[in-house]
């Protein structure tokens, strides 16, 4: 199947999508940007007249969304999100897309959420405040929490291709909202053209302020660049980093500091960084033994939800329901909570997976 044929899986086996949709779950990779509901971006079109081919969804999803035609790359999938900054054209819809991108993840039961931001992607188009584009976001997540009974934390996402400095005043916005439920920093971009070395104080202002770390490496450049985000960012997760598996020196680096692997299967085939599910390294992720989850990353970019990605690594990689539960409570074991938060939803999880043991393994490791 071509993978980017994603959306017919509901209707390929409904069963299985229904059971996998009720399944609870942990997203700890996704974008805000990249979350938006296609036909919430087709309203902002036609109210604020945006330069687009038209207003209806099929006239402008080629902009927004990795589509048949589109070669799976690197370039043309960042292109997507050249077009989605148009669409921040007031606080109100920075608040409504928030909203409803919380909504969207507790309408498949994710029961706990870690969504990235970039305040500078939000502020720039209408040239807002950073601190104000941050405020949003964070009010509109709480609304949201509360209507639909989902957990949620914020990670502030900079890009490698912006300034140092631009990146300092985001962290300062992520230190100034810690107990808003901003809990960890992300470097995010073309890793394979801007190195991270540049940002290694401003993560370590971070990480003194108690904020945790992840972040982007191993996806369009190789194991040196997850090399430089467990010792110059001080990662304890890595987004993607699938291409570690091209050094075991480093793999044997990320098993003994126990580095969490956010691995998200379509984006890294429609970005290119992999050709298909059978030959993605998250199998050899798996197979030694290192601690993987299963995420989004971009879910309207690509046009895939979490339970699209579960299904896909039940059918068409062969993971049994068990070892999509592990990587459930693998998520929940690294998620950025205080420790007695995280008990709480592990706890939680394992209660609804084994029911009928009274007690569950307090770790599943990988």
């Amino acid at each position: 199947m071509d993978y980017r044929e994603v959306n017919h899986r509901k209707n390929d086996n409904p069963q299985l999508y229904e059971s996998l949709k009720a399944l609870p779950k942990i997203e700890l990779h996704r974008h805000l940007e990249g979350s938006l509901r296609l036909s919430t971006l087709a309203d902002i079109a036609r109210e604020h007249q945006l330069d687009l081919p038209g207003y209806a969804v099929e006239d402008f999803r080629h902009l927004v969304q990795m589509v048949p035609e589109d070669e799976p790359d690197a370039n043309v999938f960042i292109s997507k999100f050249f077009t989605l900054r148009n669409f921040y054209q007031s606080p109100e819809i920075i608040d409504r897309i928030a909203y409803e991108t919380v909504a969207d993840a507790a309408a498949e039961n994710i029961v706990y959420m870690e969504l990235r931001f970039t305040p500078i992607a939000l502020a720039r188009e209408k040239e807002y405040a950073m601190s104000d584009a941050a405020d949003w976001v964070i009010k509109a997540v709480d609304r949201a929490e509360a209507d639909f009974g989902i957990d949620v934390r914020l990670i502030v996402s900079m890009n490698r291709h912006e300034s140092v400095e631009l990146g300092d005043e985001m962290v300062d916005i992520a230190i100034k909202n810690m107990d808003r439920g901003i809990v960890a920093i992300d470097l995010a971009g073309s890793e394979n053209k801007f190195p991270g070395k540049p940002f290694e104080h401003v993560f370590a202002k971070a990480r003194a302020a108690g904020l945790s770390i992840t972040s982007h490496a191993g996806e369009w450049a190789g194991p040196e660049s997850v090399l430089e985000a467990i010792n110059v960012l001080g990662a304890t997760r890595l987004g993607h980093g699938v291409r570690i598996v091209e050094d075991l020196d480093v793999v044997r680096l990320a098993q003994d500091r126990d580095i969490t692997f956010e691995v998200c299967l379509s984006s890294n085939i429609l970005s290119g960084v992999v050709d298909s599910l059978d030959n993605h390294p998250f199998r050899d992720l798996y197979a030694m033994g290192l601690r993987t989850t299963l995420n989004t990353d971009d879910p309207s970019v690509q046009g895939v939800n979490l339970t699209d990605e579960f299904v896909a690594a039940s059918v068409e990689m062969g993971y049994s329901l068990d070892i999509l539960k592990e990587q459930v409570i693998n998520a929940a074991e690294a998620a950025f909570l205080p420790d007695d938060e995280r008990q709480a939803l592990l706890t939680r999880l394992q209660a609804e997976f084994y029911p009928e043991s009274a007690e569950a393994p307090a770790e599943s490791g990988s």
